[in-house]
This record gives structure tokens, C-alpha cells and sequence, in this order.
């Protein structure tokens, strides 16, 4: 009974290891699975009872399950169908490039990496570079938001920060989903954002099969009520002005929407400003496509310079933050409001009268963020500077001029971050900031433009040049609520 038995050292090896896997796949990663999901379930359970929009079970739902609901959807298997038909591939090919297309796609939401992690940096990052502020243009109509209604938020895309900015200032909202371009499939930003509950667009696509598989996609989460941003221009402002809507996302959120049966959707209009972009000098050198492509390395190594630049400045004691970021929300518009004023249903149009009705939606709300846009202090100059072309102007009457274009403006609706009692302070910060920037030049006649900097000025002024050409369409009473800067 007490015999000994030897057994060679690799065999003893592979048992050592064998025996190593078993306790930690049948004891130790569930258990640890358990106390995570369970410490999850808990950060949910407090986030919903704070939230006005709780997050929904479908954010919830393991990835590989949408992953196989979205593959397995009827209109995709019809599409594999007819793709494979098209094109004379075997259909389990096509249903593979299908299931890539899924993966890609779908996001693995975390809240506890959202609420935890993402909107503690958000709030970081947003603070430590500007002077942040909202505002609501009807505090009160926005909460008042049927909580069960699918909230889109629809903005204008002045910049990347546009991202953190939102998702920091909407988290008292609900957790929000963002379409994401693929110049953020980089490891580790790309997982990073899908647990933020991302997902990612090919913008340039023509694929039909890829189209339909992130069509049905953005279907399934806006039926299930899923909190979402949109931008309707699809790209950043490269010259300032708004851009022409695309409506791709909007037409796949309102393909086949009854406004009868179906959950409401609710659009809330957002307008987005800043003192300043970031990349507003690579935006301004892509205006007409004709400059030539980056490489990738001047891409980092410009990247590394500002960022070395800017914490020398912060050793020194020298650095200050960009100005002011701005965000207003406008009042929500509700489809199902929307059909019954206009006696329309879109499950009931066809795919010509559907197209025209959504561009004359996305119009609409594309004049509402128009309205939005708040008026900072740098683009106001810009736009002082900018009407005087070449001429000169001493300071103390362009201060004169930039709090009467202040005051103008204000009185039209528009919401201006030019606070009474530090205008003072503000236009002096602005005249230094730009100072700084090089885009004005001093002389004994007086301030002006740099000549070699009008397309960048210009950037900042056409954000409000238009509110001044002419008057607004929808006027808005203005209701300031600050957060700490």
C-alpha cells in the first residue's frame, strides 16, 4: 500500500499543469467571475436609481449573444442570400464575412468601466483642458423626457474632445453610444472604447452587406431604448461652417418605425463650441482636400511636440487652459409628436417618400443646433477681426465693439459665455490667447489679423458668422446651468 511509484519528470509536469487548469477554470475564475458580476450588478443596480434614462437590457446582454441575434437577423439572412447570389460565393462565406462585420461592430458596454473609469477621465481630461459649461435651452422639458423612450442626442462635430465632452456633461442622463470612426481601431483605444459601449463605422463603405448588418444594428439598440449620440454632419467642421446632414444612422433609426406600437424616440438637439480645437490647424489644412497626406510619423511626432510643449509650459507654471467649452441642449423633439403633426408613419412609407422625409427631419434639427451653438469669446473675435480684414483697430474699441456684438447676440437668443460681471477678464484672456497663437499681430496703429493665420480665424469665426447674417429661424430663451470649471 506505502510502494512507491516513480513517474518521469515531463509526465509529472503536464499533470502539474493539468491539475493547475482544473482548479482555475472550475474554482477560481468563476468565483472570481461571480465577485465581479456581482460587484457589477451592484454599481447598475445604484447607477439606475440616480439615472432620468436607466440603462437598458439589451446594453446589458453578453456580447456573443447580440453578436448572434444580429448575424441570425431575418433582413441579414436575406441579405447574405442575395449577396452570395450577386457576387457567387458560398453562403457560409458570406455568412462568415457577416459575422466579421458583427464583431466589429457590436460593443461590449461595461458599466462599471463606463461610470467608474470613462466618466471619471472624461471629467478629468475636460476640466483640466477648458472651462466647462452647459446649458439647457428648457431645463424642465428635458427632464420630463418619457424615461422609456429611446434618446438620441444629435450635435454638431466641432471636434474629437466632442466625444468626452458629452458623454462627461450627459452622464447624469443615461450611459450614451457613440458611432466611432475607424481611425480609433488602434489597441488599446479600440476596446477601451467598446466597453465605453461604442461601436465602429466604416463612414466610407459602400459594401451592401456591411450597410445592412450596422443598419439592423443601430435598429436593435434604438428599439430597445439605447441612449445614443449622433452626429448627422459624419465628420468633423473643416472650415466651421455646419455641414450638409448625412443621414445615413438617422434613416436607419426611423427604417420601418411605427409611431403607433413602437417606443418613442425622443431628439435632443445639442450645439457644441470651444475657445479652442485642438486640431483645428490639421482641420483648416484639409479644407478642399488638395494637402497632402500626413505620414504617420509626422502625425506622432507633431502629437509628442504639443504634448511636450504643453506640460513645459505646466513645470513652468505657465500653462493655462484653452478658454471655454460649451456645450446647449436644446429642447427634445418627439417622433411620435413629430408623425402625428405631420400624419406621417414611416413604417408605411416607401424607401423614395421615406428618404424625404428624413432629410426634411434632419434639416430641422440641423437649424435647432444651428440656434445652439453657443457664442465664446475667441470666436467672437475672430469674427470682430475678421470683418476688419487688414485694418488695424486699437484695443479699447475693439473691447467696446466685442461687448456690443455680445449683448446683439444675447438679445437674439443666441446663449453667449460672456459673463457681466468678468467681461473684463474674458476679453483680456481672448486677446491673450491669441496672442499666444499668433493669430493676431500688434502695432502702434493698433490689433489685427495675421495674414498667415485668416484661415484659422476664419475656422473660429464662420461657428457664429451666420448667427449675425441673418436672423435665427427658431429663437431660444436662454436658461444658463454652469458646472464647476
Amino acid at each position: 500500500m506505502m510502494n512507491e511509484i516513480a513517474v518521469p519528470f515531463w509526465l509529472f509536469s503536464i499533470m502539474l499543469v493539468v491539475t493547475a487548469w482544473a482548479v482555475l477554470s472550475r474554482l477560481l475564475i468563476p468565483s472570481t467571475r461571480w465577485v465581479l458580476r456581482r460587484r457589477v450588478n451592484r454599481v447598475i443596480d445604484q447607477l439606475n436609481s440616480k439615472l432620468n434614462i436607466s440603462i437598458r437590457p439589451f446594453q446589458l446582454t453578453k456580447r456573443q449573444v447580440l453578436i448572434d441575434r444580429l448575424v441570425f437577423d431575418p433582413k441579414v439572412m436575406h441579405e447574405i442570400e442575395v449577396y452570395a447570389h450577386e457576387h457567387a460565393l458560398p453562403r457560409a462565406v458570406v455568412q462568415t464575412e457577416a459575422m466579421k462585420y458583427a464583431r466589429e461592430i457590436v460593443p461590449s458596454f461595461n458599466a462599471y468601466v463606463y461610470f467608474r473609469f470613462g466618466y471619471w477621465l472624461a471629467r478629468r481630461c475636460a476640466r483640466l483642458l477648458y472651462r466647462v459649461r452647459a446649458g439647457f435651452t428648457n431645463e424642465t422639458r428635458l427632464g420630463k423626457v418619457d424615461t422609456n423612450a429611446a434618446v438620441v442626442f444629435v450635435m454638431n462635430h466641432r471636434s474629437n474632445m466632442d466625444y468626452v465632452l458629452v458623454a462627461f456633461l450627459a452622464a447624469e442622463e443615461s450611459a450614451l453610444s457613440y458611432a466611432v470612426g475607424e481611425w480609433a481601431r488602434v489597441w488599446p483605444l479600440q476596446q477601451m472604447i467598446r466597453a465605453m459601449g461604442a461601436y465602429f463605422v466604416r463612414r466610407k463603405s459602400d459594401n451592401t452587406l456591411y450597410r445592412r448588418v450596422l443598419e439592423r444594428y443601430v435598429h436593435m439598440a434604438t428599439e430597445q431604448g439605447v441612449c445614443q449620440a449622433v452626429f448627422p454632419e459624419g465628420g468633423l467642421s473643416k472650415d466651421g461652417h455646419l455641414r450638409e446632414p448625412k443621414l445615413g444612422i438617422l434613416d436607419y433609426m426611423l427604417r420601418g418605425y411605427d409611431c403607433e406600437h413602437e417606443r418613442d424616440i425622443v431628439f435632443v438637439p445639442v450645439g457644441i463650441n470651444y475657445d479652442r480645437v485642438i486640431e483645428d490647424r490639421t482641420l483648416v489644412r484639409a479644407v478642399g482636400g488638395q494637402a497632402p497626406r500626413r505620414s504617420k510619423w509626422f502625425v506622432l511626432s507633431t502629437t509628442a511636440k504639443f504634448i511636450s510643449r504643453q506640460a513645459w509650459l505646466m513645470l513652468r507654471s505657465r500653462w493655462v487652459r484653452f478658454g471655454y467649452a460649451a456645450v446647449n441642449f436644446g429642447k427634445p423633439l418627439s417622433m411620435r409628436d413629430y408623425c402625428q403633426q405631420q400624419k406621417l408613419n414611416f413604417a408605411r412609407l416607401d424607401t423614395k417618400q421615406r428618404f424625404v422625409e428624413v432629410e426634411r427631419l434632419a434639416k430641422q434639427l440641423m437649424v435647432d443646433i444651428h440656434g445652439l451653438i453657443p457664442v465664446l469669446p475667441i470666436p467672437l473675435l475672430c469674427q470682430l477681426l475678421m470683418e476688419l480684414g487688414e485694418k488695424p483697430i486699437v484695443e479699447l474699441e475693439l473691447r467696446a465693439r466685442f461687448y456690443q456684438r455680445a449683448e446683439d447676440l444675447a438679445t437674439r437668443g443666441r446663449r453667449v459665455i460672456v459673463p457681466n460681471l468678468t467681461r473684463e477678464h474674458t476679453f483680456s484672456t481672448a486677446i491673450h490667447m491669441l496672442r499666444l497663437r499668433h493669430l493676431i499681430l500688434d502695432s502702434e496703429a493698433g490689433i489685427r489679423a495675421n495674414l498667415d493665420s485668416r484661415d484659422v480665424m476664419a475656422y473660429y469665426a464662420n461657428s457664429i458668422n451666420d448667427a449675425v447674417a441673418q436672423p435665427l429661424k427658431i429663437k431660444t430663451v436662454a436658461t444658463t446651468v454652469d458646472t464647476v470649471s
